[in-house]
């Protein structure tokens, strides 16, 4: 609780599982049981964190059951190092933090993650496990963002291979300003980016683009916890919202581009809506970043 105070006073969010109340503290004791021995106020405030308020990692999952990584020996998928590791990965630097004492007592962790086809990625994992060190550590860190702006400016200056069009962010404006989805959407853009420069000299998508498509675009492929982070939208939604998803061409004045395809935001529901098919010789524009359009 401490930690997590420590966090929001730079800005930052301390996420955890929604399952963390039946996770062992003992050889015979659960959260829930160990809380017991706290005071009236002090349960109700851990309590009301962990089930409901979070936020929770897994709400917007990066790596998926599916993935083999391990510290030493200890397997750690489903784990929020796994997770952090994977979200550091794609390029939103993931810290975590840990009890003392614990085996967890070690920074950084080393987070490796094995591939179907024998190769491997070694990820660094910052661990804080000391109050003073972790006041340290958020006190010369980059500030956070603090609103959508702060977004639209460190993505468009990050992603210069997106073609962002100079009205998609507009849509986000007026809404509660939420960090978890703006580290979301960090990570959506990430993966299109990728995406985007996976072809070879003959335009041809290249390994990594393959494997990139199948856990983000495919069906049943997306490694966030079982659905893709992109997809196009349904029969029924092209119909009825053609309008809404049919956008000014940014380079040909009086032509339009429908944009059915989309990133996901699960909360709250935003959406990321991109020009398809991807291809080597198309520029990917991104036209639109706001609410769910396609809303019955």
């Amino acid at each position: 609780m401490k930690m997590r105070t420590l966090a929001a006073k730079y800005g930052r969010e301390l996420f955890s599982h929604r399952n963390l109340m039946n996770a062992a503290v003992g050889p015979q004791m659960t959260v829930s049981q160990a809380i017991q021995h706290f005071e009236h106020e002090e349960r109700l405030a851990f309590t009301s964190w962990i089930t409901r308020t979070g936020p929770f990692w897994e709400d917007e999952r990066v790596h998926g059951p599916d993935e083999y990584m391990v510290v030493s020996d200890e397997m750690v998928t489903d784990t929020a190092i796994g997770e952090s590791a994977m979200r550091t990965f794609r390029g939103n630097e993931c810290h975590v933090v840990s009890l003392t004492p614990s085996m967890w007592q070690e920074s950084p962790i080393k987070v490796t993650w094995m591939h179907d086809d024998e190769t491997s990625h070694d990820i660094k994992v910052h661990n804080h496990f000391s109050e003073g060190l972790f006041d340290t550590v958020l006190k010369s860190a980059p500030a956070p963002l603090q609103c959508w702006q702060d977004l639209q400016n460190m993505v468009v200056a990050r992603f210069p291979n997106l073609k962002f069009t100079d009205n998609c962010f507009q849509p986000l404006h007026g809404h509660p300003f939420v960090p978890g989805a703006a580290g979301r959407i960090v990570a959506l853009l990430d993966v299109l980016s990728k995406f985007e420069g996976c072809f070879d000299p003959d335009g041809k998508r290249t390994a990594e683009g393959h494997r990139l498509y199948r856990d983000f675009f495919a069906d049943k492929g997306g490694k966030g916890g079982g659905k893709s982070w992109f997809s196009d939208s349904s029969v029924t939604e092209k119909d009825d919202f053609r309008n809404e998803m049919t956008f000014p061409h940014p380079r040909t004045s009086g032509e339009d581009i429908f944009c059915p395809w989309h990133g996901k935001v699960k909360w709250p529901q935003l959406r990321i809506h991109f020009s398809w098919p991807v291809t080597a010789k198309d520029e990917l524009y991104i036209v639109y970043v706001g609410p769910k359009i396609t809303k019955y």
